[in-house]
């Protein structure tokens, strides 16, 4: 269940979702195409294909056939920023010049004043330590090391780096002057304890600091590179309250703007690397931290991009690291190219080598399919020059080739390899026919095989056959329908059918229905879902909003769809009758049992 609005006025709410067209919301995220009254496109939210994410612009919602999500503009902004309810409409309100009223919406439900506490800290340390760096002689090596590195004082500024000095108990006396408890400061990452005592100290001494910020700028960590000859070289917080190391992607705040124009993240190792493609125009560039992609990482970029580049450092280790990237970015959705350095270099490493336009133009540019990567990675575990390198070399990449849905593409690639080699094209292409052959017969249907939740998995030849939902389910979904466009309509089903409707979140949902238009509001299912705060009921409403129903409700549709709900109290009875009839044969009592049939014919003629 979401997040309730709190205390945001409702007419801030139906004044967010005036000024916040569905199709503009969705059409920052989703790239969307006309078809017939809806819009479509690939799910944000789970992996496909073909495009089952619809949105519905004359009722103002969306709904994906996929995965089930659904809602309007605001449940759109919820889902795609990870946002509660509040959060999402203080945010929309603030893009259109909307007020919240003083005290609310700004409180996210429940309070959470020890995390306020926690970003504060963490704002007034990195500007302390950014302090450090610039003016004092503590921050004069780590400031030599930055210039030597490229870094001019324009860029330190913007990405606020700063110095922790090898000194125990700098950021405890800073902390401890501004009256935090260092007991929540130790459990939110920014100092520890000694072993053998209570005492604090700092976390992170000797060390260039990188402030980490969230999606939104605020800082949540720091990374902290030792100044020096030293282990560990990069020292990360610790995950806490407000930081997720699989969920946050350095320099994602500064990126968004520039990644949302070009549909493009650029992803790096470090957070030097980040910093230098900055410099060098490439301003669409993130970096995990210090960690390995996650899927989490993965679905968080396909939200803001549709290709990422990987651009990691070019020796064994960076390379090996790209190709696991691979099939976790193409998983969710994702085109993706690799850059691949000369000479082991690191991103940075080549741009003070070979400048910012040769970056530009070979490493961004010129990144190589992720094909073509696999092959140029996988010949290095080969002596070509042997036969049986050759042989080795040639299993391992055509089933890569064969996998390609492209005959073209396919035939690049193996024209390519039959030359390297010096091996025959046409044996080369008959070898991947029938790998080819042998992959289709063991592939199930499917767009995305996979995942297991897309588009069904059937054997092959054999259509998945429909669910087929029983009539007076689907009767309860008609009326909900109608009811949903019209006010006329839902009272004439309170009046014969109230809330006899046999599934549970039918019912909730005509309970709702009643109350809104009691409070003599219009028909708007995009509104109407603003009042439910229930991730279920919310999904159940956006499927049933896209039921093909008549432009008016008639008397006949409505009396039909509540007599197939009736009948199944009816069914019921008559069931447990029958059931109680043959009871009373087995014991003897057949005076019983007539008595009990002429009841099931009564039953049934009604």
């Amino acid at each position: 269940m979401n997040a309730g609005q709190g205390n945001i006025p409702e007419k801030v709410i139906d004044a967010v979702l005036e000024q916040h067209d569905i199709v503009d919301t969705v059409s920052r995220y989703v790239h969307l195409t006309k078809q017939g009254k809806y819009m479509k496109g690939l799910c944000p939210f789970h992996s496909e294909k073909t495009p089952s994410f619809t949105v519905t612009p004359d009722r103002q919602i969306f709904y994906c056939y996929g995965c089930g999500k659904g809602g309007n503009a605001i449940k759109f902004r919820m889902e795609i920023e990870g946002l509660s309810f509040p959060e999402a409409v203080k945010v929309m309100a603030e893009e259109s010049h909307i007020t919240v009223p003083e005290g609310q919406g700004a409180v996210v439900n429940p309070p959470n004043p020890e995390r306020e506490r926690l970003l504060q800290a963490y704002e007034w340390t990195a500007k302390f330590y950014h302090f450090l760096l610039k003016n004092t002689e503590h921050g004069k090596a780590a400031m030599d090391y930055l210039r030597s590195r490229g870094f001019n004082d324009k860029v330190i500024d913007q990405f606020q780096i700063g110095f922790a000095p090898d000194r125990w108990d700098t950021l405890v006396q800073f902390l401890t002057k501004r009256s935090f408890d260092l007991h929540e400061m130790e459990k939110g990452g920014l100092l520890t304890k000694r072993l053998d005592s209570e005492d604090f100290l700092d976390r992170f001494r000797g060390r260039i600091m990188f402030p980490i910020h969230d999606r939104n700028g605020k800082i949540i960590a720091f990374a902290g590179r030792i100044l020096g000859d030293g282990q560990p070289k990069y020292l990360n917080s610790p995950e806490s309250k407000l930081f997720n190391k699989s969920r946050i992607l350095y320099n994602l705040h500064q990126a968004k703007p520039s990644i949302r124009k070009l549909r493009q993240i650029v992803l790096f190792e470090g957070y030097g690397d980040v910093i230098s493609a900055w410099e060098a125009g490439v301003q669409n560039g993130v970096a995990t931290m210090g960690t390995s992609l996650t899927e989490s990482h993965a679905v968080l970029m396909k939200t803001m991009s549709d290709e990422v580049v990987i651009c990691y450092d070019g020796d064994r280790a960076g390379q090996a690291a790209a190709m696991k990237s691979i099939p976790l970015l193409e998983g969710v959705g994702l085109s993706v190219r690799i850059s691949v350095l000369i000479e082991g270099l690191d991103p940075d490493e080549f741009i003070r080598k070979y400048g910012a336009d040769r970056f530009n133009r070979q490493m961004i540019d010129g990144a190589v399919s992720t094909t073509k990567f696999k092959l140029i990675y996988l010949k290095k575990n080969h002596i070509l020059l042997e036969e049986d390198g050759k042989i080795a070399y040639t299993k391992e990449v055509l089933p890569i080739i064969a996998a390609l849905p492209s005959s073209t593409e396919r035939e690049v690639y193996l024209k390519e390899l039959a030359s390297e080699l010096q091996l025959s094209f046409e044996s080369l292409k008959q070898d991947c026919n029938e790998i080819r052959q042998s992959m289709q017969k063991n592939m199930p249907d499917g767009d995305n095989n996979d995942k297991r939740w897309n588009n069904g998995r059937h054997k092959k030849g054999q259509v998945a056959a429909p669910t087929l939902l029983p009539a007076y389910h689907t009767g309860e979904r008609r009326l909900l329908a109608m009811m949903l466009q019209d006010a006329e309509a839902a009272s004439y089903v309170e009046k014969r059918l109230g809330d006899a409707f046999n599934i549970d979140d039918h019912a909730a949902i005509a309970a709702y229905l009643y109350a809104y238009y009691a409070q003599g509001k219009p028909p708007d299912i995009s509104r109407f879902m603003s009042s439910l705060h229930d991730d279920r009921l919310e999904k159940t409403v956006s499927s049933i909003s896209m039921m093909d129903t008549p432009p008016e409700w008639n008397v006949q549709e409505l009396d039909d769809c509540i007599r197939e709900v009736q009948k199944v109290p009816q069914k019921r009875q008559i069931d447990k009758k029958k059931e109680e009839m043959i009871n009373a044969e087995r014991s003897g009592d057949f005076l019983r049992a007539a008595q009990i049939a002429s009841e099931i014919i009564a039953l049934e003629r009604q």
